[in-house]
């Protein structure tokens, strides 16, 4: 009933054939200035005699939010005890060019004024500057009672409501004001791993691994496709050691028997696969026939693929005879302390860190728990762990420079501004001085993350988000740690 009330007294209003009156009447000016008084002096500074002189016994308030009120005596009280008692000072300021002001006349006698306007709230904390807080559109009408102008009816509508600035200076840093960020991007946790000058810097996690169970430093997060950076430098350690080749023919240790009769197995590197040339689907699940098929002559083009990064493992596997499992934790997990780091869901794996995956809206994914080592996706780790890695590639990946520099050299062309080398994207020209950075990304369901390397300036970043919407979070983190240079990559990455 009281929705409708005010439905039909703004339809009222809005059908009501009168002028409104020039700016320069003297009712506009009346009506400006016990606007004034009810809020500069009132509203503003909590002097609760402005509402009890201006406000009528008769007042009726209807606000989109709050409700309604018929009682003076309850509106005046929810100024004193509510607005008034709140941990910063509110401030209203009347919208500049939005009042206007109608004449309610009777007979040719004026008793009353219709306001219309738009007005901004505002927040005041200490000495800080004051933020917008919400914006609405109002109409209140004013009657002459006893040759006095009261306010008898207001209404409150079309509320649109702002968050708090964030404090650029301790955004990423201050884990208060970094989750009400999250809260805002609807991203549950965060992690952040900072190289500055080859060292970490900084290592932080933020947020939730899901509701009132925070996450901790050491969380496990799934990283998706970063785990193929992995792998990639597993094997260049054993071309580095002398015990593997880059550009031996995989046959000569594997062949999956989907492709055993196409001659195209026998031109399939570990340089093809670690800079996606091999011309295989990314996941021999997505074909129609569920079976693994050449889509072009290895080689002669760029398609990403994880099935290229499980073949390459199945042909270390053969070769050595131990499981991708050993041969990174003898060639990278130990030597660079990555203790808590692994392909698979084993009975080392302390569930209770692990960042849950959410969906857009906040809601859990099924987990699902890898049981099989997969070269190109599904490493679980900390954001610690992998910024020792980040820094280990920072500082030379202990190859030689040779090898190091056909790492990050081209090896396939992607577009105008990026190449893929080896295990990473290059992402060229970002800054004047014409640096490059390399990049790779890790997206699977409720599972967002990425790093980059920016070697000449000796910096490294990785991002590690558990939802659906963590990649609205990489830009701004982005410019904020790697400042031009991220600005940069973001161009790039645009392109």
């Amino acid at each position: 009933m009281k929705r409708q009330i005010v439905l039909f007294f703004l339809a009222f209003l809005n059908s009501t054939t009168f002028g409104q009156v020039a700016k320069t009447s003297e009712l506009y000016n009346v009506i400006k200035e016990k606007d004034s008084l009810l809020f500069n002096l009132g509203f503003n500074t909590c002097d609760i005699s402005q509402f009890e002189n201006l406000i009528s016994d008769s007042f009726d308030f209807y606000h989109d939010q709050a409700g309604f009120s018929n009682s003076k005596e309850e509106f005046i009280s929810g100024i004193k005890n509510g607005l008034c008692q709140l941990a910063y000072k509110p401030k209203r300021v009347l919208a500049e060019n939005t009042m206007e002001v109608y004449p309610l006349e009777k007979n040719g006698v004026l008793y009353g004024a219709i306001q219309n306007g738009t007005h901004n709230f505002y927040a005041i904390v200490d000495d800080q500057p004051e933020y917008l807080t919400s914006t609405a559109k109002f109409t209140h009408v004013w009657i002459i009672e006893n040759g006095n102008w009261k306010l008898a009816k207001g209404l409150s509508y079309d509320h649109q409501d702002f968050e708090k600035p964030f404090d650029e200076n301790l955004l990423f840093i201050d884990k208060t004001e970094t989750e009400r960020w999250l809260k805002q991007k609807q991203i549950p946790a965060l992690g952040i791993g900072f190289i500055k000058n080859g060292e970490i810097e900084q290592i932080s996690v933020f947020g939730e691994l899901e509701v009132n169970r925070p996450a901790p430093l050491n969380t496990l997060w799934n990283v998706a496709s970063l785990t193929k950076p992995i792998t990639a430098l597993v094997a260049l350690k054993l071309i580095n050691a002398g015990k593997w080749d880059l550009d031996e023919p995989l046959y000569n240790y594997y062949i999956d028997p989907d492709i055993a009769s196409d001659t195209n197995t026998q031109k399939l590197t570990t340089r093809i696969v670690l800079s996606h040339q091999t011309g295989l689907p990314n996941w021999r699940g997505d074909q129609a026939d569920g079976k693994l098929s050449f889509e072009f002559e290895p080689g002669t083009n760029y398609q990403y693929s994880g099935e290229g990064y499980e073949y390459l493992r199945k042909a270390l596997e053969k070769k050595f005879n131990k499981s991708l499992e050993q041969l990174a934790s003898e060639l990278l997990f130990k030597p660079l302390k990555m203790n808590d780091t692994r392909f698979v869901w084993d009975h080392k794996m302390d569930s209770t860190r692990f960042a849950k995956w959410h969906n857009e809206k906040g809601e859990l994914y099924t987990t699902q728990k890898n049981a099989i080592a997969n070269a190109a996706d599904n490493l679980l780790t900390t954001v610690g762990d992998y910024s020792r890695f980040l820094a280990h590639i920072l500082n030379g990946a202990g190859l030689s420079k040779q090898l190091y520099n056909e790492m990050i050299a081209e090896q396939v062309r992607i577009n105008n501004y990026k190449y893929f080398g080896l295990g990473w994207w290059i992402d060229e020209n970002i800054n004047p001085d014409k640096d490059f950075a390399l990049v790779h990304g890790g997206d699977d369901i409720g599972v967002h993350a990425i790093v980059f390397i920016v070697p000449k300036s000796k910096q490294a970043l990785l991002i590690f988000t558990n939802s659906d919407n963590g990649t609205s979070a990489f830009s701004d983190i982005l410019v904020k740690f790697l400042g031009k240079d991220g600005e940069g990559i973001l161009n790039v990455e645009m392109q």
